[in-house]
């Protein structure tokens, strides 16, 4: 069993930055692909970047990339979101997910989730 704690949610301005936290507990992160995902009001959880375990790939959605760097430091079972260039497009909720597979359809273990509003 894995479980996760997401923070660094919080109130920002467009054009402004957050950083998430997500702290995993009970196994070691490094053998998990760990992603982010997010929802916003009214519309599905929808992926935002991943980390394949081993320290390896990582991907991105088209909508992040050249804003948002996914990082993790297996030896504090932590992964991150640095968010920079936020708009309002990018509120929702964000959630960090754990998977043994390496690019699964369906993630295995989920955090409690974290709000993050951009206002214009």
């Amino acid at each position: 069993q894995v479980q996760l704690v997401e923070s660094g949610g919080g109130l920002v301005q467009a054009g402004g930055s957050l950083s998430l936290s997500c702290v995993a507990s009970g196994r070691t992160i490094s053998s998990y692909t760990m992603a982010w995902f997010r929802q916003a009001p009214g519309k599905q959880r929808e992926l935002v970047a991943g980390s394949i375990w081993g320290g390896g790939s990582r991907y991105y959605a088209d909508f992040v990339k050249g804003r948002f760097t996914i990082s993790r430091d297996n030896a504090k079972n932590t992964l991150y979101l640095q968010m920079n260039s936020l708009t309002p497009e990018d509120t929702g909720v964000y959630y960090c997910a754990a998977d043994l597979r390496s690019r699964p359809k369906q993630y295995e273990y989920w955090g409690q989730g974290t709000q993050v509003t951009v206002s214009s």
